[in-house]
């Protein structure tokens, strides 16, 4: 059985005030959860603060991105190296808000997946169809050109390693939402794509959902077969929203 995944992405909020509340509130939360795995990733200029408040802890530190370049003259990037010496464990790798607002293309996102493995972290490879892709017809034609760049990259190995993020870009923010039933044709329809290439790696990746899952929708997103936990925006910003989803996580576990 796959170990479900839960992390919250911050995204740009936090605070050094607000941030200490926040994750010891999810730390004394997580007393009471077992037999899964939690992240949190706040902004960059906060990493060092939240990873003594993980240290020793089993809450996973992530980064929001890392750059594609190990060093170099790359005024304002981060190294996937760098973060991983300040104590984080994941780094989220193609977020929709990257490759939207930023013109991250797939192949800086195969580039940045391989920087990452690199430097020992865990890349959380986020693929999703937008709107007017989803509308057009397009959901597993999208999917499967960002899949098969990290593939063509990294090879189908890569995925023992890493985390797959589905984000229906569609049902982010927008008021409308993903039905359980959506979700899971796509999460089935990632876990083929993979199995074309390797059963085994296929069947033990574990692919999370994106989609604005809040704890009132946590549980019946999470009882779907193909759905592993899930990457977190707002609700990660409440301690107990975010314990909600935990608990959702944890009651799925045999």
């Amino acid at each position: 059985m796959r170990k479900p995944i839960v992390v919250g992405n911050w995204k740009l909020n936090g605070s050094s005030a607000a941030n200490e509340p926040l994750v010891l509130g999810v730390l004394d939360g997580m007393r009471e959860l077992a037999g899964i795995d939690v992240g949190v990733c706040p902004p960059l200029v906060y990493l060092s603060q939240v990873a003594k408040l993980v240290e020793a802890t089993d809450l996973g530190l992530g980064a929001q991105n890392c750059a594609e370049h190990d060093s170099g003259a790359f005024t304002g990037e981060v190294a996937a190296a760098m973060l991983h010496d300040v104590g984080a464990r994941y780094v989220i790798v193609g977020h929709s808000e990257r490759r939207a607002l930023f013109g991250e293309t797939d192949a800086v996102v195969s580039t940045k997946v391989g920087a990452a493995l690199g430097a020992g972290l865990t890349p959380i490879l986020c693929v999703g169809e937008t709107l007017d892709e989803r509308e057009a017809g397009e959901t597993e034609a999208v999917v499967r050109r960002q899949l098969a760049a990290v593939i063509a990259g990294n090879g189908i190995e890569a995925f023992e390693q890493l985390v797959i993020a589905y984000e229906p870009v569609w049902a982010i923010g927008t008021g409308r939402t993903a039905t359980p039933e959506q979700a899971q044709a796509v999460h089935a329809f990632i876990r083929g794509q993979l199995a074309d290439h390797d059963t085994a790696v296929a069947q033990s990746v574990r692919i999370q959902y994106g989609g604005s899952m809040k704890p009132d929708n946590a549980a019946e997103l999470l009882a779907q077969p193909d759905i592993d936990g899930g990457l977190i925006g707002g609700a990660s910003l409440k301690a107990e929203d975010f314990l909600g989803i935990c608990r959702a996580a944890a009651q799925t576990v045999g």
